[in-house]
Formats: C-alpha cells, sequence, structure tokens
C-alpha cells in the first residue's frame, strides 16, 4: 500500500519556497539588532555611572525599540514556520484552521513594517490571492 499524497499548487510551493527564504533572512536580519541591543545596553549602564540620565533613558529607548523588533522577528518566523508545516490546508482556505489564518493575517500585517524581509512582500501577493482582498485588509 502506498501513501496518498495530496498535491500542492504551484502557487503553494512558491509560498513554501518564499517563506523558508523568510526564515534564513530574519536570522540574518536578527543579529545586527542583537548587537545594538547589546551595545546599547552596555552604554546604559556606563551613562548612569557617568551621571547622564538623558542620554541613558535615550539610550534605554533604543534597547526597548530593539527589542520590540526582534520579539516581532521571532513571531514572523513561528508565523513562516508554521504556514510551511500546514501547507497542504492552505489549497483550501475556506476550510484552513483558525491557527492558519491567524498565522497568515500576521505575515500580512507584517510586511508593512519590515521593510527588510522582501520575501514577505511576495507572500503576502500569494496570501491574498489565497485568502482574498478583505482578509487582506
Amino acid at each position: 500500500m502506498g501513501f496518498i499524497h495530496r498535491k500542492t499548487s504551484k502557487q503553494t510551493r512558491k509560498l513554501k519556497t518564499l517563506l523558508r527564504l523568510a526564515i534564513s533572512r530574519v536570522a540574518v536580519a536578527r543579529l545586527p539588532r542583537l548587537a545594538r541591543k547589546s551595545i546599547a545596553t552596555s552604554d546604559v549602564g556606563q551613562l548612569l555611572a557617568l551621571g547622564h540620565i538623558d542620554r541613558a533613558i535615550h539610550r534605554v529607548e533604543l534597547v526597548i525599540q530593539e527589542g520590540n523588533m526582534l520579539e516581532a522577528f521571532e513571531m514572523i518566523e513561528l508565523y513562516c514556520k508554521r504556514l510551511i508545516e500546514k501547507s497542504e490546508d492552505l489549497e483550501n482556505p475556506s476550510e484552513c484552521a483558525e491557527e492558519i489564518r491567524e498565522a497568515a493575517a500576521g505575515l500580512m500585517f507584517a510586511t508593512g513594517w519590515c521593510g527588510d524581509l522582501l520575501e514577505l512582500l511576495f507572500a503576502r501577493a500569494i496570501l491574498t490571492d489565497k485568502f482574498g482582498n478583505d482578509f487582506a485588509s
């Protein structure tokens, strides 16, 4: 007895490829942000030791921004992995589980905020074709 494999469309295969590329690009984009966060964190300690409170506050804001972006990258990576794992379910978007719809919506939203990840722009177009313009809005 053989296994029955569900065929995936060309569009879904392209989406999986784009999501894999996005995951690798997230790993690359994460490195400079980690470095900036680490440097800014050490700067805060030095500035406070020298009594430069205003400059330390500015650095803390930078640490928070970098931390938020790193968390966003982590969520994007998780959404990409979830869509790759459940790609067969994308063939019939009207019957997709809520977790897949959430991952698709999250990636579509992230596209506008992450200019570093061009693959998400193309993935958004494919997801819009699959789920419709109403879902993309």
